[in-house]
């Protein structure tokens, strides 16, 4: 569908989309589970882009200049979103993309990597604290391995057998069979239980008993019900982030140094959008899909 080209305001930057991770909460906005009442048509999803800036908006700060690779989060709502050729974004939610990426490699960090670091930053475990992360093979759950890693966290971590070696590489300290179970086996290595938990396979309940008494789990998409034991669920939202540019940039850095990594799973034609979405809704996909304008 044609749009108006989008004219970055005060504060705003324009950039030219060569890229897009497509990530779950795409296809939950697609498939209807969100509410949208109010938001223009058509509904734009993505939430993650790299490509080139094009435009600084009037009275825009910023150290980025024209022509630089770029790399931001995109907060959807109605047609504003990352599935397009052109996004007008805060300047907060912009950083340069990690030097030695391509925009495909890019794109797959902003959305993330954020979730990750407020996951993180939610917990704030003191170096040498346990962390377990449940769906570690993805994209969240990697990187929430990678970055407590590099912080001095002691990692327990679920894989398939097949992911056994790629979350292992991710820096996890124990890899445990994925699963109901899985919470069983971490109290088998950690009797105590671990300090805090990234619920990136949104287990819920059946990860409360690997917790310590008073620990914290953080959670995605809502869930907070009351949990035993002084256990808490947190849920978190990357638009808390979305204008934490410092944040941001770090990832960057931190891509740069080798200790995040940047996986693209296969990159497609925005024009195979669908294709996309059926891939990623089937589930084994590691590393992202993303879309190339």
């Amino acid at each position: 569908m044609d749009l108006p080209e989008p004219t970055p305001g005060e504060g705003e930057l324009r950039i030219r989309v060569q890229a897009a991770a497509v990530n779950p909460t795409d296809t939950i906005l697609r498939a209807g589970q969100r509410d949208t009442s109010g938001q223009s048509r058509p509904l734009v999803p993505g939430m993650d882009v790299a490509g080139v800036l094009e435009e600084i908006g009037p009275g825009t700060e910023s150290d980025l200049r024209v022509g630089d690779a770029v790399m931001a989060i995109v907060v959807p709502r109605g047609t504003h979103g990352a599935y397009a050729e052109q996004v007008v974004l805060p300047a907060e939610s912009v950083t340069a993309a990690p030097r030695g990426s391509g925009p495909a490699e890019a794109s797959t960090l902003p959305m993330n990597g954020l979730t990750a670091r407020l996951a993180l930053d939610t917990l704030g475990l003191a170096p040498g604290s346990v962390l377990a992360v449940t769906g570690a093979a993805g994209a969240l759950g990697g990187y929430a391995v990678q970055l407590a890693a590099a912080e001095g966290l002691t990692v327990v971590a679920d894989a398939a057998e097949k992911d056994r070696d790629l979350v292992s590489g991710l820096g996890a300290d124990v890899v445990l069979a994925r699963g109901e179970e899985f919470a069983d086996r971490v109290r088998e290595r950690f009797p105590d239980g671990v300090d805090g938990v990234v619920d990136g396979a949104m287990m819920h309940g059946a990860i409360a008993p690997a917790v310590r008494e008073g620990g914290t789990v953080v959670t995605i998409r809502g869930y907070d019900e009351p949990g035993d034991r002084g256990v808490r669920f947190q849920p978190i939202l990357v638009a808390h982030y979305a204008r934490e540019r410092r944040k941001l940039d770090t990832l960057r850095q931190q891509a740069e140094d080798g200790a995040v990594s940047l996986r693209v799973a296969e990159a497609l034609p925005a024009e195979q959008a669908a294709e996309a979405h059926r891939r990623l809704e089937a589930g084994g996909v590691r590393g992202r899909l993303v879309l190339t304008f």
